[in-house]
């Protein structure tokens, strides 16, 4: 009797949570915007933008949608952002061939062509920013955003004879100990003022045979499995959609290929977006490691470097290309 019970009460539970979700998706609007969430995590501003709608009918869809648990938000600073939520086992269970049918809305061409246009916006607004500051950019870092010594780490990851692709050089503080270590060094930055300071600097320290290519995270400017080690620092939280740029570096990956990336753990510093041209205010350890494996990466590993007063704590991860 007692199991037959606790059975009632368990297929109420699965009822409920089916009814919710149900509920939740029956607007035409929620499945509009579930379906742009299920391709990035956008603020409540862009998504009025891509809707083409007001902020106080967002926001209440927003709500029950999340209050089903179809969709989560993550608190940055004084920004929240919307994505697709892990805490409803029924719209999980779905989800496969909900995504399959999602082509099959009427606005979605249009709600597509709008992501891209705010994921477009981000990376601009980004490249201006850093053609702007590339000559004050080492000093800009040091002085707003100190992070403990962690570089050291780093480079003695990297695997000695390698192709090694670097991701978002910046001023190319790295290239010349990265060209220490691998047979060829390539360096990517999407801001043509940067790549002038990496090339200046690698013609101070005396350093030739590093290639420097503008490119964007999202499309790097190189073929299929073409590297052997991949790294990332300090750049991914920089990027507008940091789980898309994941999936690319694995794209340039070859088999057995490691990525190493280092990026700071989640951090209060609301004034890094301004100051730094920072998208996201650091990362969960969990967060990325779900990514790099939901893009293909396996025997992920992280090791955490605790930051002294006044700095912030960095995450040193390691991937391979399985």
């Amino acid at each position: 009797m007692l199991y037959q019970e606790k059975l009632i009460y368990k297929n109420r539970d699965i009822r409920y949570i089916m009814l919710e979700t149900f509920k939740a998706l029956a607007d035409p609007c929620r499945l509009r915007l579930t379906a742009v969430l299920l391709s990035g995590e956008f603020t409540v501003q862009e998504l009025t933008r891509i809707m083409e709608m007001g902020q106080s009918r967002i926001s209440r869809h927003l709500k029950i949608l999340t209050g089903a648990g179809v969709l989560a938000v993550k608190r940055q600073g004084t920004w929240s952002y919307f994505r697709a939520g892990d805490g409803n086992s029924f719209f999980a269970a779905i989800r496969p061939a909900f995504e399959q049918k999602l082509d099959a809305l009427p606005e979605r061409s249009r709600d597509l062509a709008a992501v891209a246009a705010v994921l477009e916006e981000r990376r601009r607004r980004s490249q201006e920013f850093f053609d702007r500051h590339a000559r004050q950019w080492d000093d800009l870092v040091r002085t707003l955003l100190p992070v403990p010594e962690y570089r050291q780490s780093l480079l003695d990851k990297i695997p000695a004879g390698a192709v090694v692709l670097e991701i978002g050089t910046g001023t190319g503080g790295l290239l010349t100990e990265l060209a220490a270590r691998a047979s060829r060094v390539i360096g990517v930055d999407h801001s043509p003022a940067m790549v002038d300071e990496a090339r200046r600097r690698l013609a101070d320290d005396g350093v030739s045979g590093v290639e420097l290519r503008l490119g964007e995270m999202t499309h790097l400017p190189l073929p299929d499995a073409s590297v052997g080690c991949v790294v990332a620092n300090m750049v991914l939280h920089h990027a507008a959609d940091p789980a898309s740029v994941l999936i690319e570096i694995r794209r340039v990956l070859a088999r057995d290929g490691i990525l190493l990336l280092a990026d700071l753990v989640r951090h209060e510093r609301e004034a890094a977006r301004e100051q730094l041209a920072d998208q996201w205010l650091g990362f969960e350890e969990t967060e990325l490691i779900g990514w790099m494996q939901a893009a293909g990466f396996g025997q992920v590993v992280c090791n955490k470097i605790e930051g002294t007063a006044g700095q912030e704590s960095v995450l040193l991860f390691q991937g391979t290309h399985s």
